[in-house]
């Protein structure tokens, strides 16, 4: 059973930064792999970022450029740095956790292609 845990959320200007951090338990290297999520209220759930045990990433057009995601597989901890923030950016983000598998490589940033969720992270940036 992965368990996941975000932290790092707040409130920022437009244009500033926050990392978030997800620590995961029960989560086996290289096995699975980790997206990021976004939901705004009366929007969507968004796929933000994604990366395997490998290292390979992929990104939603929406964050490309600004957001960076990275691993810390020795202490199960999984990043999300995000730069240049914007209002619209503003939003409940979730970490979760799929197995590294040929559905994860061709939907990595489909909410369905996860199993396990944290409970999210708020990010509130004003303009």
């Amino acid at each position: 059973q992965v368990q996941l845990v975000e932290s790092g959320g707040g409130s920022v200007p437009s244009g500033g930064s926050l990392r978030l951090s997800c620590a995961a338990t029960g989560y086996t290297y290289m096995t699975y792999a980790i997206g990021w999520f976004r939901q705004a209220p009366g929007k969507e759930r968004e796929g933000v970022a994604a990366i395997n045990g490998d290292g390979f990433t992929r990104y939603a057009d929406s964050v490309k450029g600004r957001f960076s995601i990275s691993q810390d597989n020795a202490k199960k901890m999984f990043y999300l740095l995000m730069n240049s923030l914007k209002p619209d950016d503003t939003a409940m983000y979730y970490c979760a956790a799929a197995l590294d598998s040929g559905v994860w490589w061709q939907r990595p940033l489909a909410g369905a292609t996860y199993r396990y969720w944290g409970q999210g992270t708020q990010v509130t940036v004003s303009s």
